[in-house]
């Protein structure tokens, strides 16, 4: 199998040095740089497999760099800050990061998360079972992890493609935040489960134009519903 490719954007070079020896002990391939302009440069010759992206730095920050790559990739991105405010975390979900980081934090823990992202998407990518998954007018088709609503194709990214057909196999019952958090992002352990939330606003704005909705089940997770079903009620 061949290894993955990772780029890597931080002005601390510590960081950098120390992110890039844990990466390639796991496996990857990396490629390092010092601001976000010299990543994006990179990335329009060649895309990496993921990014992970720091938010402060000379030139332009991580957050409108990562602005421009979701105008014309959905490959996965991850923000390391050591902005830890909710407005910060919430405004790096909603522009399309797969996940975000606090400074300082164990670079364990951002191997591990880079495994999840990997692992769910190749979980999806040698789906067995059930190909296409359907709700209302939209389809998902797990092998070529597309997404498409009464025949326009539907842009996600990675994170999002994986929860919504997360959703779309339990379209009949209401899942919980711990469930998602289980078997979409592989967690075991207790952590923040607003990460579900975050995600969540992000998809329902982007199906705002659509009739289907993500309907908050109060004090436990969440359920697909059709506009449609409203309405006839």
């Amino acid at each position: 199998m061949e290894m993955k490719m990772i780029y890597i954007a931080d002005d601390e070079k510590n960081i950098r040095l120390l992110i890039k020896s844990f990466l390639e002990n796991a496996g990857y391939k990396v490629r390092l740089f010092e601001n976000g302009d010299l990543l994006y440069q990179a990335f329009e010759k060649q895309a990496p497999d993921l990014i992970v992206l720091d938010i402060m730095m000379p030139g332009s920050d991580g957050l409108s760099i990562l602005e421009k790559i979701r105008k014309i990739s959905m490959l996965p991105v991850i923000i390391v800050s050591a902005r830890d405010t909710e407005y910060d975390r919430i405004t790096g979900i909603s522009i399309g990061s797969d996940d975000y980081l606090i400074k300082p934090f164990s670079p364990l823990e951002l191997v591990a998360r880079i495994h999840g992202i990997f692992r769910r998407m190749a979980l999806y990518q040698n789906q067995e079972n059930q190909d296409i998954l359907t709700f209302g007018a939209m389809k998902i088709d797990l092998q070529s992890r597309a997404i498409f609503y009464e025949n326009d194709m539907f842009e996600v990214s990675p994170t999002e493609f994986d929860f919504l057909a997360y959703l779309f196999k339990h379209k009949n019952k209401a899942v919980s935040r711990e469930e998602l958090l289980k078997e979409v992002w592989h967690f075991d352990m207790d952590i923040d489960t607003r990460a579900t939330d975050d995600v969540v606003k992000r998809l329902r704005k982007k199906l705002s134009d659509t009739h289907i909705k993500i309907s908050a089940v109060w004090g436990y997770g969440f359920r697909l519903e059709l506009e449609n079903e409203n309405h006839s009620k």
